[in-house]
């Protein structure tokens, strides 16, 4: 068993940085998301390969970090979205490459509409 993962070397780092954030982090899907939240889940591609040897992985691993926020009235939520990405964007670590954010939607998740936007990070991960 590799001695450091993806789990503990990237997606946890990352939920860690963005726990200063107001709201509730999560560093995998939820079962339930309680607004405003913010979650970190695999991008596509998820992993893309430089160098695989018998000791050495080395890939990018692209990630979606998806802020919410409650739907209650759309110009509060829309303000309010707007400041937890730039919240957000304000505590991603050295090492993370931001390439986009896209535009706000509204989704339902259980019982709650949210206005969600993706930000979309790549950070590079070594496996010996």
């Amino acid at each position: 068993m590799p001695s450091s993962t993806i789990l503990s070397a990237v997606r946890q780092p990352l939920a860690t940085a963005l726990a200063s954030v107001a709201g509730n982090v999560y560093s995998f899907v939820p079962e339930s998301v309680i607004p405003p939240a913010v979650v970190v889940v695999p991008d596509s591609p998820y992993l893309e390969f430089d160098l695989i040897n018998k000791s050495v992985i080395k890939c990018k691993i692209n990630m979606t970090i998806t802020v919410a926020v409650a739907y209650n009235s759309n110009p509060a939520s829309l303000d309010n979205i707007e400041q937890l990405l730039m919240s957000v964007l304000a505590v991603i670590p050295s090492g993370y490459e931001v390439s986009s954010v896209e535009r706000p939607t509204v989704s339902q998740v259980g019982a709650s509409t949210l206005l969600i936007a993706d930000i979309r990070v790549s950070t590079y991960y070594n496996q010996t």
